[in-house]
């Protein structure tokens, strides 16, 4: 089986891992998820991640983050598909639950957060939201 979207199997992986309160969660490796997985560590939404290698494409043990017995991540989904993309202008970035969640957004300067791409000017497709 081949898959087509690794982000959003990684997200659901992720999503599933929280509700059943896993410690960790091992998702397949790739320089995008490692960026994403990067950018969910510093704005702490996850404790860490590690990579290990398999000799194969790797994998991504992410260690989850939990506050007062509750998960740090209240929902994460994707929002981009490979059916229908979704790209946005640097004014036009939609706020995430008033400001309390983030978007990652893939622009010309990188994969940064909402607030990141509208400090840098930059618009670019919304790959998912975190709250």
């Amino acid at each position: 089986m081949s898959r087509t979207d690794l982000i959003a199997d990684a997200f659901t992986m992720i999503r599933n891992a929280m509700m059943a309160k896993k410690e960790t969660v091992d998702i397949p490796a790739s320089n995008t998820l490692k960026t994403i997985m990067g950018i969910l560590k510093k704005e702490s939404y996850i404790e860490d991640f590690k990579l290990i290698e398999d000799n194969k494409q790797g994998i991504v043990r992410v260690y989850l983050k939990y506050i007062a017995a509750k998960p740090a991540i209240r929902n994460i989904e994707r929002v981009s598909r490979p059916g229908l993309r979704l790209y946005v202008k640097h004014d036009e970035m939609p706020p995430v639950l008033r400001g309390r969640g983030l978007a990652l957004v893939s622009t010309p300067k990188g994969l940064v957060t909402d607030k990141e791409a509208r400090e840098l000017g930059v618009g670019g497709e919304i790959i998912g939201y975190i709250w």
